[in-house]
């Protein structure tokens, strides 16, 4: 029977699961949700459900895997009997049907990361940057992309654990540099100021509207 492989470090595991706390959304839906739901009331909502409920979850769903060294369909079954089997079947189910669309947005992002390094994509007004993604999105080069983001998955994916951990190792800390530098440019724009009292200032009385806790 080969050995089951395993994270090399706590470092290595670290960077594995802030890969997947850290999603999309993170990136580009939270600047829009905030800005849209009252700036700091949204982000003081934000924060309490990240406390209450998104931390507490993710250590849970570490200490099931830590413990069993299963699958969600496995650690689910031998925690909670094997009637709890479609919980973990559900979860995976979740997590494949999320990649559908990763796929999609990395090539996407794949296109992009070319465009840029080849100044291939035309800034001089929204409607040029428009028409570059309308040309893109319905054409063979979407498709293409697409491809190489599934290889490059499927590649990484191959190797195991070690792949994964590899992997982390370089995009979460490249990921952490690219928000930093973002952060940097955003606050050097005029009118930051305004906008970093818009985020971080809230108006208590907005945390009387339900959509502003349902969007956080």
């Amino acid at each position: 029977m080969t050995e089951k492989q395993r994270f090399s470090s706590r470092w290595g595991t670290m960077l594995v699961m802030l890969g997947m706390a850290v999603g999309t959304g993170n990136i580009w839906r939270f600047p829009r949700v905030a800005a849209t739901n009252g700036g700091g009331s949204f982000l003081f909502a934000w924060a309490i459900f990240l406390i209450l409920w998104s931390v507490p979850l993710i250590l849970v769903e570490f200490a099931m895997g830590r413990e069993t060294r299963r699958g969600p369909v496995g650690a689910f079954a031998r925690l909670l009997g094997r009637g709890s089997a479609w919980m973990g079947a559900w979860v995976a189910c979740t997590a494949t049907a999320i990649m559908f669309y990763y796929s999609v947005v990395m090539g996407w992002t794949i296109r992009y990361l070319w465009g840029a390094l080849t100044r291939g994509i035309p800034m001089t007004s929204p409607e040029a940057a428009m028409g570059f993604w309308e040309g893109y999105a319905g054409s063979g080069a979407a498709v293409l992309t697409h491809g190489i983001a599934m290889a490059l998955g499927v590649a990484v994916v191959a190797f195991g654990v070690r792949g994964i951990e590899r992997a982390a190792r370089v995009l979460i800390p490249t990921l952490f540099v690219l928000v930093i530098v973002l952060a940097i440019r955003a606050v050097t724009l005029p009118g930051a100021e305004r906008g970093l009292a818009f985020l971080f200032t809230p108006d208590w009385g907005d945390l009387l509207s339900a959509r502003i806790w349902l969007e956080a």
